[in-house]
């Protein structure tokens, strides 16, 4: 059976949002097979900066997901969760970024997946054993949902589904792993399997920040970051991580199908990385993004917003 992957266009709007959600799940003909009582949901939220850079995900779109779960499977008990990171602390970030507003609005849970059980897990990858902290809630949940960005990283090239589950693991400093981050990725993706990933292109994240108006769905991660990766301007063979994992057996890019809307439009909006990019360039545009946020209380500057 074949790894689907659904792209759709959505606008700014909360209702298009959730509109084109449930258009993603029916592309991809979404079912759970079991009564569902808990729900997890796992935004992108690995810094401090709000969801108009680009950087984390919108929390319209999980108030979008959480909305769908509810008509889906009523009342059931949904969990917002996060984990403490090398620079960044939970406590601080859901408040930041409009979780706490969010979890008041539709009477969920936010959690901290740092401060749960955390369990002991090792694998092997590529000859590597690999230890990890494993929030025991992932492991336990009825409907395990990731919701990442669209967006590069120099030291992996993307992240988008893969890495979001990297930021699952309970311990905060994971840097630990950034000298095997490739084998590390796979690593936690043998370990901890999401049974959905909706991925937040509302705002995708190159050179700079672009409005893409873009909702993915599918449900292995693999097939997803292999859509993505194109998306982005990169062939799938030129992402380690991704040639990993299919040797690792975590997927099959050739068992792969797209439904809704074509790549290329999206390819053709996203700003790709170029040779000028730097460490030092993007920490200038994130600051400069930062401030004209602050200053005029707009989510973008004009120049950025145009298609």
């Amino acid at each position: 059976m074949a790894n689907v992957v659904s792209l759709v266009r959505t606008t700014d709007s909360s209702q298009s949002i959730r509109d084109s959600i449930s258009k993603a799940l029916d592309l991809i003909n979404f079912q759970v097979n079991k009564n569902i009582k808990s729900v997890v949901i796992k935004p992108n939220l690995a810094y401090y900066w709000d969801s108009s850079t680009g950087y984390t995900t919108d929390p319209r779109v999980v108030a979008a997901i959480i909305d769908w779960t509810r008509g889906m499977f009523g009342d059931v008990d949904i969990k917002v969760v996060e984990a403490d990171a090398s620079a960044m602390r939970t406590k601080y970030v859901f408040p930041a970024l409009g979780y706490e507003k969010l979890a008041k609005e539709k009477s969920i849970e936010l959690f901290n997946l740092s401060k749960d059980v955390l369990l002991d897990e090792t694998v092997h990858v590529n000859g590597r054993e690999i230890s990890f902290k494993v929030p025991a809630l992932l492991k336990k949940c009825d409907l395990f949902m990731n919701v990442p960005k669209l967006k590069i990283m120099r030291a992996v090239k993307i992240t988008c589904a893969m890495k979001n589950v990297f930021g699952c693991i309970g311990f905060p400093k994971k840097m630990i792993y950034h000298k095997i981050l490739d084998e590390a990725i796979v690593g936690i993706n043998k370990v901890l399997h999401p049974h959905l990933t909706i991925v937040d292109g509302l705002v995708g994240l190159g050179r700079f920040p672009a409005k893409l108006g873009l909702i993915m769905a599918g449900t292995d991660v693999v097939s997803v970051d292999w859509v993505a990766s194109q998306i982005m301007g990169y062939r799938p063979s030129q992402i380690k991580f991704l040639k990993l994992a299919v040797k690792e057996g975590l997927g099959d890019p050739h068992d792969l199908r797209i439904e809704g809307e074509k790549l290329e439009g999206f390819s053709r909006a996203f700003p790709k990385e170029g040779f000028v990019a730097s460490k030092y360039l993007w920490s200038v545009q994130f600051w400069l993004l930062n401030a004209y946020r602050r200053l005029s209380g707009d989510i973008l500057p004009p120049v950025l917003d145009e298609k």
